[in-house]
């Protein structure tokens, strides 16, 4: 924790870290783990209580039309230019506590920090202040990922997002009026933003340092690839007769593992999710229905692995004699956040006598959706063994304190100097 007494804006740890805790109650496990998915009970519990606290401290709340959750302090006047802060309360199933959520809650306590100097001061600030919780960031229950954030920016169109439906066929318009937050509000896109979020890395960790600053973000392509076969007895049928399309979907997957070692470090490969029907265990599988998702921080490669992958599909699909269809596939192109931004998070980390690694973050962020339409800017604290997704996820209460912090003397700045100006990217 920076000491306090040179903070220009200084926040209250131990009302962060109460604000932590009672978050984390909301789908939250003993074991640490969180279970707090887009749009459920736990989330909708979690929504309301943020709204309580924007309530109890003078925020104007909107609600827009995808249920992105607003909270504003308008302190400079109607036409003064925003900065938004915040992240995502929604989760992984049986993940981890910090992801998102930091984000959140270190966005109110910097806020407020900053509106109490201002007002102690007497000083009128140049910009509002708009703290953010984006829906469905981390597509676990609904895809994409991003889904809140890729609407405000105009990236997918309202109605379409609204149509997406989870596993169980409800929509997100049926989640979004279940849970009250189906709102109508209209929301302006901010001046900047920032986003405060944990590594989900080690190069903090390892590194022994405390501060970093994600400057590049890799783009990702994610395919819903169906494999179709015949469903049929598991015993009886020969198995030269077999038209198994789980089966398609295994060969797929160790040719996916394959072509990310033929790119090193610059290139990650998955299928997080499998969906086999009908399912059963004396029954060959009918469908085959993977979650594909393949990372890079070069066009150049993402787009070499995607071919590769293509081909694979139809080598596979003839060698386990099943069909195939591409039901879904999104992208989200490679690219940098805001050098100005950057640069303030430089100067401000090293006002506490701390470094600012430039980082890659390689999973997606809402600031990523952001930043086609805004300076943005995510700024990160380590993350225990780098762990993350997992109950295990822990970033210490100093380092949440250290950069929620950061985050509160960057606005405290803008608040007193402006906005930085506009710098070419990074």
């Amino acid at each position: 924790m920076p000491d306090i007494n040179s903070a220009r804006a200084p926040i209250n740890p131990s009302c962060l870290q109460a604000m932590m805790d009672q978050l984390s109650s909301f789908g939250g496990g003993p074991d640490g783990s969180m279970t707090r998915l887009a749009l459920s009970k736990e989330d909708g519990a979690a929504r309301d209580w943020l709204g309580r606290w924007f309530a109890r401290n003078g925020f104007a709340q909107a609600v827009d039309g995808i249920g992105n959750q607003f909270g504003s302090l308008s302190l400079a006047g109607a036409n003064a230019p925003v900065v938004m802060v915040g992240s995502h309360i929604d989760s992984q199933p049986n993940g981890g506590r910090f992801d998102g959520a930091l984000g959140v809650v270190s966005a109110c306590e910097a806020v407020l920090a900053v509106s109490e100097r201002l007002k102690a001061e007497n000083k009128l600030p140049l910009c509002n202040f708009q703290v953010v919780n984006w829906t469905n960031e981390e597509g676990a229950r609904f895809q994409p990922s991003l889904l809140g954030s890729c609407v405000f920016a105009g990236a997918l169109e309202l109605e379409w997002a609204l149509d997406r439906k989870d596993g169980d066929g409800v929509s997100v318009r049926e989640a979004l009026s279940r849970i009250g937050y189906a709102g109508k509000d209209s929301v302006a896109r901010p001046s900047a933003l920032i986003e405060l979020h944990i590594e989900g890395d080690k190069a903090l960790y390892e590194a022994n340092e405390k501060f970093g600053i994600f400057t590049r973000f890799w783009g990702a392509t994610k395919y819903r690839l169906a494999f179709l076969g015949r469903q049929a007895h598991t015993g009886p049928t020969p198995m030269a007769e077999r038209k198994d399309a789980l089966l398609g979907a295994a060969y797929l997957i160790a040719d996916l593992n394959q072509i990310a070692g033929e790119h090193g470090l610059d290139l990650h490969t998955s299928v997080g999710r499998l969906e086999v029907f009908p399912n059963s265990p004396n029954t060959v599988p009918s469908e085959a229905v993977l979650f594909i998702e393949l990372r890079s921080g070069s066009p150049e490669i993402l787009a070499a692995a995607e071919r590769k992958m293509k081909l694979g599909i139809e080598a596979v699909a003839e060698k386990a004699g099943v069909t195939f269809e591409v039901r879904a596939i999104d992208r989200r192109k490679a690219g940098r956040f805001a050098k100005a931004l950057i640069s303030l998070a430089e100067r401000t980390a090293g006002n506490f006598g701390e470094t600012a690694r430039h980082l890659d973050t390689i999973g997606g962020h809402d600031a990523v959706a952001l930043s086609a339409v805004c300076p943005s800017i995510v700024l990160a604290v380590r993350s225990r063994d780098g762990v993350i997704h997992h109950p295990t996820e822990f970033t210490s209460a100093a380092d949440q304190a250290l950069g929620t912090q950061v985050l509160a003397d960057m606005l405290y700045a803008m608040a007193c100097e402006g906005l930085p100006a506009s710098e070419d990217a990074a």
